[in-house]
């Protein structure tokens, strides 16, 4: 696993300035924060920080203000949510650069916990512009990145600011880079991923890249039509990209020239029409009606994946195996990820999830708690998983 730099490696940091990453990316109903995860995981970081007699000044983007100030995508607004998870007061600087930070970074007092303005409010954030870069770096004497979710884009406050100061992993970050190492760097074998979600076309980079890693991919969702179609079956009015039946008829030939054995649905659950409660019937893969489409996988494709489950040491998944969020569409993913966590909590299995769907799915079963490590990063977990560089990680490698 490439090094880095961790809060362990830091020196003394009283009354030093310490400019901090964080994801406060969080969603946001009538003025309120509705789903406080993303200040959650990086509160370890905050404290530990502030604790050390740190003055610790927080980065971090708000939505996609393209550049300009936005009223309704100010930082101000989630001051009461991350006041209250840290159970500290947070102050307030009205710009990240300038006069405002920097007069606010003067009134710090050792340990005190300061939020900057949202950095997107600059062009200069996403352009990973040299002179904004120094203007933020203006304000820090070290840099610790706690924003694996933000890591795959080389913007100023993720790649940019490691160039100027000291940089070090923050807690959030150093538990994703570590799982991550366990579910594909190094992992233990076997090792199967569960790859499911709507499109093949938005996952063929994935696909490719995991067919040379896995001892055994899941393909599920309706990516899994796709494949079955490919193979010359018939899935009525399922959801299909008929047009990728090469790419798809590629990626198994690849697989088969790996040693990694695709694993497709054999029955599924089928429906007239997408809604909760509508009448289904479970039938053989090659026998979907004309008329009907497949909305989630059978019974036996189930104990297919929970097979794999049981004999794999290492579990990856992205994605669920149908149409998990409208019932009785949720069955199979709901009783593989029971599985899988039965087979964490027993000492058996390391299991690395991630991907918004993915997350959602794992709380509908009520077993995320139960993974060994769920990550919230969405797309810089993904482009992990398709095996690319992240710039935000890359650099911390190099200190």
């Amino acid at each position: 696993m490439p090094t880095f730099k961790t809060l362990d490696d830091l020196p003394d940091v009283t009354g030093k300035r310490i400019l901090l990453r964080v994801d406060l990316n969080v969603p946001v109903t009538d003025g309120k924060v509705s789903d406080t995860t993303r200040i959650e995981r990086v509160r370890p970081t905050i404290l530990e920080l502030s604790d050390k007699c740190a003055k610790v000044i927080l980065l971090a983007h708000f939505g996609r203000p393209k550049g300009k100030p936005v009223d309704d995508m100010s930082l101000s607004l989630i001051i009461p949510a991350i006041e209250e998870v840290l159970d500290r007061h947070v102050a307030f600087a009205s710009d990240c650069i300038g006069e405002a930070a920097a007069e606010a970074v003067e009134k710090m007092n050792n340990g005190d916990i300061l939020l900057m303005e949202n950095t997107r409010f600059h062009a200069g954030e996403e352009k990973n512009d040299k002179d904004f870069t120094a203007a933020l770096a203006a304000n820090g004497d070290i840099f610790v990145n706690d924003a694996f979710s933000a890591a795959h884009r080389a913007h100023a406050s993720t790649e940019g600011l490691a160039h100027h100061l000291p940089s070090y992993a923050g807690r959030t970050m150093q538990a994703e880079l570590e799982a991550l190492e366990k579910g594909l760097g190094n992992p233990t074998r076997p090792v199967v991923a569960i790859v499911g979600g709507a499109k093949v076309s938005t996952k063929i980079d994935l696909l490719q890249n995991l067919v040379k890693k896995v001892d055994a991919l899941v393909i599920g969702g309706g990516m899994a039509n796709t494949f079955v179609a490919a193979k010359g079956i018939n899935v009525g009015k399922s959801l299909c990209e008929h047009d990728l039946a090469d790419t798809a008829r590629a990626i198994m030939a690849e697989a088969e020239k790996s040693g990694c054995e695709i694993v497709l649905p054999v029955d599924g659950v089928v429906a007239r029409e997408f809604k909760a409660g509508a009448d289904n019937e479970i039938v053989a893969i090659d026998a979907i009606p004309a008329d009907a489409m497949m909305l989630d996988v059978g019974p036996k494709s189930v104990d297919a994946v929970n097979a794999w489950i049981s004999k794999a040491h290492t579990l990856v998944w992205n994605g669920p195996l149908g149409a998990f969020e409208i019932e009785p569409f949720d069955a199979a993913t709901v009783a593989a990820a029971k599985h899988a966590a039965n087979c964490t909590t027993g000492g058996e299995l390391v299991s690395v999830a991630g991907g918004g769907d993915t997350v959602s799915a794992l709380n509908h079963a009520g077993v995320a708690d139960d993974f060994t490590y769920v990550s919230t990063a969405g797309g810089a977990f993904l482009e992990w998983m398709e095996g690319k560089v992240l710039p935000g990680v890359e650099i911390l490698t190099k200190q």
